[in-house]
C-alpha cells in the first residue's frame, strides 16, 4: 500500500508540476488552453475552470496541456477518443503568438520541473544541513590494485587523524585534503599507530582510483538494495540491519562482505532487524568472477556513517543548487551511455521500476522520498528536452527550424513528425515497462 501511494504521489506531484509550468506560462501570453490532462486517453473525471477542462484520463502515464492552434498535436486527439477541440478567437492560438513566447510556454514545463528539484533540494539542505561522513576508520580494502595498491600496508580499522600534518575530523575533510595535496609523498597520521606515507599521483584519474580505495568503516545496514540482484530475490530490503549470516554474528560491514563474497552461488542464511523484529532470509549470492576468483554479491550497499552540519543561508542555496546540477549531471552520463552502448537498454525502467524506488524512498523516511522526488523531476525534465515531436524538445526543435528557415514546417509535415513521435515515445513506454514484467517474471520464477 505505501508503494501505490508513495508511486501516485511521485508521478501525480510531478506531472502536475511540469504541466502547470505550461499551463501558467501559456496564459502569461494568452494563448486558450481548453484542456489540462492528468494521463493519457479518453476522460475519466475532471471539472471545468473558466475555459479549461481539468481531467484525469484512462491511461496513467504522463499528461498534458493542450493548446489552441497547436495543430500538430493532433495525436494526442485520438487518444482522447476524438473529442473536438471548442472554436477559438484566432489570435489566442499558439501559432499565433510570437516565437519567443512559443519558446517560452514550450521551455516553462521544464523550467518548473528543474526549479521544483532545485527546490527541494534547498529544502532538505535547509532541514538537514550538509551530510557528512563522521567515521575516520578505514575499512578492510578488496579489490585494490594499480596506483590503489598502495593503500593495501594500512591496517583495517585505523583511524585517521592527519593528512599531511594538517589535522582531519572526518572522512570528507580527510579526502578534501588528499584531493588538494600536491603530487608527491604525503604522510597519513593515525591513532595509535605510525603514520604511513603514500606517493600521491598528479591529480587525476590516477589520485581519485587511490583516494576511493580508502572507504570508511561502516555498520552492515543496508542503504540500497538493488531490484532483480540475489539479496532483493532473498528478501532483503533496504533498512535492514545484518545480525549473523550462517549462525556467526556480525558487527561491521566488511565482515558481511567477507562472508558473501566467500559463498559464490551458496545459500546463505541471514538474519536481520528490520523495524524492532529479527527476521531469517534465505540469500544465494550471485557468482562473479572476478580477478580470476569467484566471489559472491548480492547486489547491496551499506548505509554510510552521515551525519548533518547546520549552514548558513547562503550556504543552503549553495547547497541545493549544487545537488541540482550533480543530478543533472547524473542523468545526462546515463543517457550518454545509453547511446553509445557503454548501458544496455535493458537496464531501462518503467511503471514497475519507479513504482519500486519510490516505495523503498518512502520507506526510508520523507527526506529519502524528497531526494527521490527531486531526482525524479530532474528525469522528467531532462527527458521531456529529448528532440522528439510531442516531447517539449521536439516542440523547440520545430521552433529552432522555423527561426532558421524564417518560416514553419507546413502543418502537414509537424503532424506527420508528431505522429511519429507519439509512436516512438509509446515504444519507448512498451520497452520500458516490458523490461518491468522481463525482470519481475525473473525474481519470482527464476530465469
Amino acid at each position: 500500500m505505501l508503494t501505490i501511494l508513495a508511486t501516485l504521489v511521485a508521478l501525480s506531484v510531478l506531472i502536475l508540476v511540469h504541466e502547470f509550468g505550461h499551463f501558467f506560462a501559456a496564459k502569461s501570453v494568452d494563448i486558450a488552453a481548453p484542456r489540462f490532462s492528468l494521463g493519457l486517453g479518453p476522460r475519466v473525471a475532471g471539472f471545468k475552470w473558466g475555459e479549461t477542462d481539468f481531467v484525469i484520463s484512462a491511461i496513467p502515464l504522463g499528461g498534458y496541456v493542450k493548446m489552441a492552434g497547436m495543430e500538430d498535436d493532433e495525436g494526442m486527439e485520438v487518444l482522447e477518443g476524438g473529442e473536438p477541440a471548442p472554436p477559438v478567437d484566432p489570435s489566442r492560438t499558439f501559432d499565433a503568438k510570437p516565437l519567443w513566447a512559443r519558446a517560452w510556454v514550450i521551455s516553462a514545463g521544464v523550467i518548473m520541473n528543474l526549479l521544483f528539484a532545485l527546490l527541494a533540494n534547498i529544502t532538505l539542505a535547509g532541514v538537514q544541513g550538509e551530510p557528512y561522513i563522521a567515521e575516520t576508520r578505514l575499512a578492510p580494502l578488496t579489490g585494490v590494485g594499480g596506483v590503489g595498491a598502495q593503500a593495501a600496508q594500512i591496517p583495517a580499522g585505523s583511524r585517521i587523524v592527519s593528512v599531511g600534518g594538517q589535522r582531519v575530523a572526518n572522512w570528507d575533510a580527510m579526502q578534501e585534503a588528499l584531493e588538494a595535496a600536491p603530487a608527491g609523498p604525503v604522510s597519513l597520521g593515525f591513532e595509535g599507530r605510525p603514520a604511513v606515507t603514500l606517493n600521491l599521483p598528479a591529480p587525476g584519474p590516477a589520485r581519485d582510483t587511490l583516494r576511493s580505495a580508502l572507504r570508511p568503516l561502516s555498520e552492515p545496514v543496508l542503504a540500497v538494495v538493488v531490484p532483480d540482484e540475489a539479496g532483493a530475490r532473498g528478501g532483503l530490503k533496504a533498512g535492514d540491519r545484518i545480525m549473523a549470516i550462517d549462525g556467526q554474528a556480525i558487527a561491521t560491514w566488511p565482515q558481511a562482505v567477507e562472508r558473501i563474497r566467500a559463498a559464490p552461488g551458496k545459500p546463505l542464511r541471514i538474519d536481520v532487524q528490520r523495524g524492532g523484529e529479527r527476521r531469517t532470509l534465505t540469500v544465494t549470492p550471485k557468482a562473479e568472477r572476478e580477478s580470476g576468483a569467484l566471489v559472491g554479491k548480492i547486489g547491496a550497499l551499506e548505509q554510510p556513517q552521515v551525519q548533518y552540519r547546520r549552514l548558513g543561508f547562503g550556504a543552503v542555496l549553495a547547497q541545493g543548487w549544487t545537488d541540482t546540477v550533480e543530478m543533472v549531471k547524473l542523468l545526462l552520463t546515463t543517457l550518454r551511455d545509453l547511446f553509445t552502448g557503454a548501458l544496455s537498454p535493458r537496464n531501462l525502467g518503467g511503471l514497475l521500476s519507479i513504482g519500486e524506488a519510490s516505495g523503498q524512498s518512502a520507506e526510508q523516511g520523507p527526506a529519502t522520498f524528497l531526494t527521490f522526488l527531486a531526482f525524479l523531476s530532474v528525469n522528467l525534465a531532462v527527458l521531456n528536452l529529448l528532440p522528439i515531436p510531442i516531447l517539449d524538445g521536439g516542440h523547440l526543435m520545430f521552433l529552432a527550424i522555423e527561426a532558421i528557415r524564417g518560416r514553419p514546417l507546413s502543418l502537414e509535415a509537424r503532424i506527420r513528425l508528431s505522429h511519429l513521435g507519439l509512436i516512438i515515445v509509446v515504444g519507448l513506454m512498451l520497452w520500458a515497462n516490458g523490461n518491468d514484467v522481463v525482470r519481475l517474471v525473473e525474481r519470482y520464477f527464476g530465469g
